[in-house]
């Protein structure tokens, strides 16, 4: 038998569960490991300057592919309780990564040593697994678990807490024998998909609402399948946005009080039977339970049980992964097609393709200083489909998600349920080391960009090239935008003049200074026709100087952008001018139907 350190065994597990890439922080506490990653190689490691930048940077590397499980790690203390929030913001959302922290030594752990801190218990909460690992034969078994864990059911992150001593120490352990353990998954039955399709199938006006479930089974072909077989419009979630192209005939728009389409929420609302498959029913996506479900009926399919009936009782619900249900949906159509048993929906797939060409929001305005909307309309003029964009949380993801445009899954790479500002930075490195072929746009706001900014210096020291499209108005746009109700303008306003830069006027941080200090290239704009041309010139710094280039946007100070104020999908309030001519809408997915 190999005799080698628990460290050693830890890092050639890795790589046979099929990690080739982590981001970390090393410290005294961890360098164990550290030695036993270089000593093994074959796992490429990118240095973060924060830890929880690196616990972003692996949930992006992870959101990236199916099967990738981006990997994070970090010395004790510290490290751990500053990854705490990539653990929420991924097990929010479902994405599998490893964590990974160093500890100190198992006999003092108890006694207050230095940055000794029980981060298995803080992280419970947040993980499938969290667990201190006392025993150093017991290393190879809790990787092995964490892995099967991280891919079985729901996926989601594992913490994995290494004492000091527990790395240094030698086990036996044969690496060329070692196998993952098979995952588990539940499935749907043949008579509950028949019992499903019955119900679709007896509706008048059905909806598919296809969350991020479905992206994450790898099962975006079958639901294409399914959706075109049975002529049922189709509703992503934010999660979900790209498993249909927006420009698809079947693809009827994203619903909800804010991230959402006229067109979406209006479609939605005349329909009378809802499938929902690998979606959770988010809040911001409902909205007032009572409007949302009233007139349909609905069947909701989940790979966790204990989602199905969480947030309301649908009619219906399957416990099953999205994958094994769209395969014995997809069967039961066809039979269902060949014998002539399926139902003609032309005519209300139609009919929301036709509010899809007349209920549309304006974003071709020429002021300056610049409105958002006319950069995303820009944005769409620049960036092609393969496009991965990446965004967290604030009216510029809002307008983002109501204005830009995206035709395949994993094209829209969002934290949805923790939203944490700071995200966006490491989330798109993590996005443009699992995929250095892409073209990886990132999206933020100041106060977003400003958190985690010292990331950017990973991109320009490792040479990872990305385009960052900031929309600085100075301001926390979203948070003054929510003190309306409170009628107050209260402690969000970013404004300062800068004595180093007056040419800024009040917008306060030079984040084009910042960007070249950090390594970076950065270009501003302040007239909406430079745009294009500046976006354009990003895409070629970008590629010959191989890092992150900032493109900000100086914006309007106060953009009220469309979002319910009642909780209510029926009462979304348009703060700017609609699209009364086709001009006002340049690149919509339809050309505006007057």
């Amino acid at each position: 038998m190999a005799r080698m350190t628990a460290a050693r065994a830890a890092v050639e597990i890795l790589k046979r569960e099929g990690v080739s890439n982590a981001f970390g922080v090393p410290g005294a506490a961890i360098n164990p490991f550290y030695a036993a990653l270089k000593a093994s190689g074959g796992i490429h490691h990118t240095l973060a300057r924060h830890v929880e930048g690196a616990s972003h940077m692996a949930e992006g590397y992870t959101r990236t592919h199916p099967g990738n499980i981006g990997v994070c790690i970090g010395t004790s203390g510290p490290a751990g309780t500053d990854m705490i929030t990539g653990l929420y913001s991924a097990i929010g959302d479902s994405i599998p990564i490893l964590c990974i922290t160093g500890q100190a030594p198992t006999a003092v752990i108890h006694k207050e040593d230095f940055q000794a801190v029980d981060i298995a218990s803080i992280a419970k909460p947040v993980t499938k697994m969290a667990v201190t690992v006392l025993e150093a034969a017991q290393v190879p078994g809790v990787f092995q678990q964490a892995f099967h864990l991280m891919r079985s059911g729901r996926p989601g992150p594992v913490l994995i807490d290494l004492p000091i001593d527990v790395q240094l120490t030698e086990i036996e352990f044969d690496p060329e024998t070692y196998a993952p353990l098979p995952v588990y998954k539940p499935a749907a039955t043949r008579a509950q998909i028949e019992k499903a399709i019955g119900m679709l199938n007896a509706s008048e006006r059905p909806l598919i609402v296809a969350g991020g479930g479905v992206i994450n089974a790898d099962a975006v072909e079958l639901l294409v399948e399914f959706a075109e077989l049975t002529g049922t419009p189709v509703v992503p979630t934010l999660m979900g946005w790209g498993l249909l192209p927006d420009d698809h005939e079947l693809n009827a728009g994203m619903v909800g009080l804010q991230t959402s389409h006229r067109y979406g929420n209006a479609t939605f609302l005349e329909s009378d039977f809802v499938l929902g498959i690998g979606n959770r029913w988010a809040n911001r996506h409902t909205g007032k339970l009572d409007v949302y479900t009233a007139g349909r009926k609905f069947v909701h399919v989940d790979v966790e049980p204990t989602q199905i009936g969480k947030i309301f009782a649908p009619d219906y619900g399957i416990a099953s992964d999205a994958k094994a249900a769209l395969e014995l949906f997809v069967e039961v159509a066809r039979e269902l097609k060949a014998a002539g048993k399926l139902p003609d929906r032309s005519a209300w797939a139609a009919s929301a393709q036709e509010r899809k060409a007349t209920l549309q929001r304006r974003t071709h305005f020429d002021d300056i200083p610049i409105k958002p909307q006319r950069v995303y309309e820009e944005m769409n003029k620049a960036f092609g489909p393969e496009t991965r964009y990446v965004s967290t949380i604030g009216l510029s993801q809002i307008a983002g998600a109501q204005m830009l445009h995206v035709f395949k899954p994993r094209h829209w790479i969002n934290c949805g349920q923790a939203g944490p500002l700071g995200w966006t930075i490491p989330a798109a490195l993590g996005v443009a080391k699992a995929d250095p072929e892409a073209q990886v746009v990132a999206l933020s706001g100041d106060y977003d960009f400003q958190f985690m900014i010292e990331e950017l210096a990973v991109g320009a020291q490792h040479k990872i090239p990305y385009v960052h499209v900031l929309v600085n108005n100075s301001y926390l746009g979203l948070i003054r935008q929510a003190q309306r109700a409170f009628d107050i303008d209260f402690q969000v306003k970013l404004e300062f003049e800068n004595v180093n830069s007056p040419e800024l006027g009040v917008y306060g941080v030079d984040h084009v200074k910042v960007a070249e200090g950090l390594g970076c290239k950065a270009i501003r704009v302040t007239d909406p026709n430079e745009l294009g041309a500046a976006f354009e010139q990003a895409k070629k710094l970008a590629q010959e100087y191989q890092v992150p280039v900032v493109v900000e946007a100086i914006l309007e100070r106060v953009t009220n952008i469309s979002m319910s104020t009642t909780n209510d999908i029926s009462n979304v309030v348009e703060f700017e001018e609609l699209a009364t001519e086709p001009g006002h809408a340049p690149t919509s997915i339809k050309t505006l139907k007057v």
